[in-house]
């Protein structure tokens, strides 16, 4: 019995592991989505600056 026992252990612990490796996982890829979005706002604000100071001086000239 005690063998039993010992594989079901065993399992209960792979599976945990598992599912901790699966939200790091997760995690990590949240983290780097985060990330990419806020570099992607971030180059989105910057081309629309430097369409706005193109423009500027052209509407100037006069």
């Amino acid at each position: 019995m005690t063998n039993v026992d010992d594989r079901v252990a065993e399992m209960v612990e792979n599976a945990r592991r598992q599912i901790a490796a699966r939200k790091k996982q997760r995690e990590e890829l949240a983290a780097a989505r985060r990330r990419g979005l806020a570099a992607r706002h971030a180059q989105k604000l910057r081309h629309f600056a430097d369409r706005l100071d193109n423009s500027t001086p052209a509407a100037s000239a006069a």
